[in-house]
């Protein structure tokens, strides 16, 4: 196994249920996400973990005290993300654990960013509990997140359903709005008649606005448009049909899920990580290819690979190649992906420590954290599909960016893609050199 690797996720081991019916721990799931927390008055705070996280059994025993602690003040909970990564994907969880604070607003949850002991937990949200009580108190409480009766039957993270954001479907524009589509399309053939297709209509709302941009919903009016509905053999209402994202052969699948908001997003939002496409490799060109790669990911793999002289066309397309390779193989964690040619960004490079070991090197950065791990072992498939597995499991050590922020990078062109043109040798002429003169000459100095 490679050896340094970064500690910015978790750790793995053996993957067991963490909170039991004996805890003051509320275990959470899709199920019941929504009703115990979404539309609940309570303040909650809840941990977002995977069973097999070093950090997050280690959090565990901390975690359960401080429960125990706030009973009766502000309820605390535990989402195994692992098992339910749709509901860690709407709130952005992409490391363990995440903890998230759940207050007045449920729609806006706050990150909790203070010391994991029951101590700093307890400290935290008796803070927050005395916060908003002292709002209320002075009549400025903030959205109405926290309430029973609002949001329409909403998932938790969108804010307020727009029904706008679900597109009608038509049988003279279903190719445009769905087939042609390259991301997901989900598509609800319902009845106006419908019972169930009434009970169903917020949730759809709900869960529209909270996919928009990820996941196109759509609605189709089975009764008036039929060649649809005829087509992908609707026989009852509502049947909800998914169309996968890229290239579309007409084919759906069955939509399996339930019919909650929160259920839609959830399922959505699983099936939308396993299809996501796999990450570009981009040349580290200006500044703002580096900001676009690594703000706003949870990291970014940087590799410096030798000068072209060193390593021509064909050698370098195959470190990139690797590269895809890895960046397909992770592509469910969203890193960003870059590559500088060796000495083309010497700021860069010294911010990262890399050179010191030979090229090509391999680093990971959290742009958040100002961290970076530097990869120690071999720049080889099976070397960085080490490293990037012990990063995703917690293992390794980091250290911090160096003045703390993102390195200055000199503008320049990207690479044309070809061979570097080695430099002619020009002939020399030794025709008059007299070979007995040198000989004279080695005698002298000795």
């Amino acid at each position: 196994m490679a050896g340094a690797a970064v500690v910015l996720v978790s750790l793995v081991v053996g993957a067991t249920a963490m909170y039991g019916p004996g805890d003051d721990v509320v275990e959470l799931t899709p199920a019941n996400f929504h009703s115990k927390v979404i539309q609940s008055d309570e303040l909650w705070l809840v941990e977002f973990y995977a069973p097999w996280c070093g950090h997050c059994q280690s959090l565990t025993p901390e975690w359960k005290k401080a429960a125990s602690a706030l009973k009766g003040i502000v309820k605390v909970g535990a989402v195994d993300a692992d098992a339910h990564g749709g509901l860690g994907s709407q709130y952005g969880v992409k490391g363990f654990p995440t903890i998230k604070f759940f207050g007045d607003d449920k729609y806006k949850p706050l990150d909790y960013q203070s010391q994991r002991t029951a101590s700093g937990v307890v400290d935290y949200a008796t803070s927050q509990a005395k916060s908003i009580a002292s709002a209320r108190l002075s009549g400025k409480k903030s959205g109405g997140g926290g309430s029973k009766s609002g949001g329409g039957g909403g998932g938790g993270g969108g804010g307020k359903a727009d029904p706008r954001d679900v597109i009608e479907g038509t049988d003279s524009n279903f190719e445009d709005e769905v087939l042609n589509y390259d991301g997901m399309v989900m598509v609800e053939f319902y009845a106006p008649w419908c019972g169930h297709c009434k009970n169903l209509a917020p949730h759809w709302a709900q869960a529209a606005t909270e996919l928009k941009g990820k996941v196109k919903m759509v609605a189709v009016d089975a009764t008036v448009h039929t060649v649809m509905s005829n087509r992908y053999g609707v026989r009852g209402f509502p049947t909800i049909k998914v169309f996968p994202a890229g290239k579309k052969d007409g084919e759906a699948e069955d939509y399996d899920g339930g019919r909650t908001a929160n259920d839609i997003v959830s399922w959505a939002m699983e099936k939308g990580a396993a299809n996501v496409a796999p990450p570009e490799v981009y040349e580290v060109t200006s500044s703002d290819v580096l900001k676009e790669n690594c703000e706003g990911h949870q990291l970014c793999i940087i590799s410096v690979l030798p000068q072209i002289y060193d390593c021509q066309s064909e050698c370098r397309n195959n470190y990139i190649t690797i590269l895809r390779r890895m960046g397909e193989k992770f592509k469910k964690h969203e890193w960003g992906w870059l590559w500088a040619e060796a000495g083309s960004q010497p700021a860069l490079e010294e911010s990262i420590e890399v050179g010191g070991f030979g090229y090509p090197a391999l680093a990971a950065l959290n742009t958040r954290k100002m961290k970076y791990s530097l990869m120690r072992g071999q720049f080889s498939e099976k070397g960085i599909n080490e490293f990037l597995r012990d990063l995703s499991y917690g293992k390794g050590s980091t250290s911090p960016l160096r003045h703390a922020t993102l390195p200055t990078v000199e503008k320049r062109e990207p690479w044309d893609g070809k061979d570097a043109e080695l430099p002619v040798e020009e002939d020399i002429d030794l025709s008059d050199v007299d070979l007995d003169d040198l000989d004279d000459d080695r005698k002298d100095e000795l």
